[in-house]
Parts: structure tokens; sequence; C-alpha cells
């Protein structure tokens, strides 16, 4: 644990010193509530408290596919990347202290879009409801964390930062993060299920308000979660087993 306190400690002063990655997680998703959650659901108690839920997921996949995507692709070309997979400790500290990193940037992320929520909107949240959807943030995390994982290491910086705006949009968008419940068009109704996000989103739903998650999408978030798990060990392998063989 010190160590991966360590490596955590580490990364967050990279993002400090380059405050714009941060600064690019938060703008979006706050962007994207003033535009199409305020005007529209914002004097609904129960719509803006759902809007503001597929909003947080939303920031939640942004912040985890970009940097873990983008940061492993680009710390794979520096120097100190093939170093500290030469100490007898293993990956798993670094990894650790990565993911405690990402998690925290996670949630400071999120600030502007509750406080866009708080005060722009009609959101209604108990204080039970609320400590449960911070605890949800880290859970829905977890599958974006291993898609930008999987990207980062299977692609050079360069074609990492395509890949990963090229699956955002469509995830997001197919996922049904850009509206409340039931209010998607139905083609996205039909197909959001088999997406990650609709199982992610789904459980924010379900931590904010009454919404009951539906049994297919829980079932594929924990398909994707594992196919993402293999495919990020894979990559990670190969990884290594090209530069370091």
């Amino acid at each position: 644990m010190p160590l991966a306190l360590t490596h955590a400690r580490y990364q967050l002063l990279e993002t400090v010193r380059i405050p714009i990655a941060l600064f690019g997680s938060a703008f979006f998703p706050a962007v994207a509530m003033l535009f199409f959650v305020v005007p529209w659901a914002g004097d609904d108690p129960v719509g803006a408290t759902f809007a503001t839920a597929s909003m947080v997921t939303f920031s939640v996949m942004s912040a985890n596919i970009f940097q873990y995507g983008m940061g492993v692709a680009e710390d794979r070309q520096q120097p100190w990347d093939p170093y500290t997979r030469t100490l007898p400790v293993g990956p798993g500290p670094r990894f650790a202290g990565r993911v405690l990193a990402g998690l925290l940037i996670t949630y400071l992320s999120l600030i502007p879009l509750v406080v866009i929520a708080a005060t722009l909107t009609a959101a209604e949240i108990t204080l039970l409801r609320f400590l449960l959807a911070l605890a949800t943030v880290a859970v829905v995390a977890v599958p974006f964390t291993l898609l930008g994982l999987a990207i980062g290491y299977s692609l050079p910086s360069k074609a990492a930062i395509v890949v990963a705006q090229v699956v955002f949009f469509p995830m997001a968008f197919g996922g049904g993060l850009l509206s409340s419940p039931g209010d998607a068009p139905g083609f996205i109704e039909a197909i959001a299920p088999f997406l990650p996000t609709r199982g992610a989103v789904e459980l924010m739903w379900a931590a904010v308000g009454d919404f009951q998650v539906s049994t297919l999408s829980l079932v594929m978030l924990g398909v994707w979660m594992v196919a993402l798990a293999a495919i990020g060990a894979w990559a990670y392998r190969r990884d290594e087993g090209r530069r370091f063989s």
C-alpha cells in the first residue's frame, strides 16, 4: 500500500503540472449539463435528478477512458515506464496507484456537475442516496478504467487518442446517457442494454432514485468487464513481450 500511494502521488503531481487534463474531464460534462439538462429538465425534480445521474456517468466515462487510454499510451513512450517494469515489486503497486489517482480525478471532475445540479435545477436527493451515488461512482468507473487500459496498452499514443474518441461518443449516445430513463429513441432503447454504458447509468439511476435495474443490462455490464479485463491483460503482456523479451 505505501508503494501504491507513492505511485498515486506521482500520477497526481503529473496531472497538477498539466491542469488542462483535469479541466477537460470536467468541462465537457458540465457544458452538456448546461445545454441539455438545465433547459429541458431543470424544473422537474425527478427528471433533473435522473438527468444529473446520466451526466455523472458521462463524466465518469470521459475521465477514465481518456486519462487511461491516452495517459497509459503516452507513459509507454517515456523512459520511466520500462524502468518501473524492471523493479522487483512487480506491476501491482503501479496499477493500484494509477487507479487510486484516477478515481480521485474522477471525483474532482464531478464537482461542477453537482454544483450545477444544486444551483440551476430542481434535482433532489437525500443524504443517504447521495452517499450511495458516491459509492456507485467507484463501481461504474471500473469498466471504463478497463477500457482505457485496454486502449492504452494496445495502441501508440496518436492512435489511442483517435480510438478513445471514436469509442466514447457512440457508447455514450447508444447507452442512453443523453436522456432520462425511458426518454431515448426506440432504436437506442433496443441496443442500449448490450453496451456497458447502459448498465453503468442504470446503476446510477437506481442509486439516486426509484429505478429498477434491468437484469440484461447488469449481466452485459459484467460480460464487458470480464472481456475488457482480458483484453487489457493480453495487451499488457504483449507490450511487455515486445519491449522486454
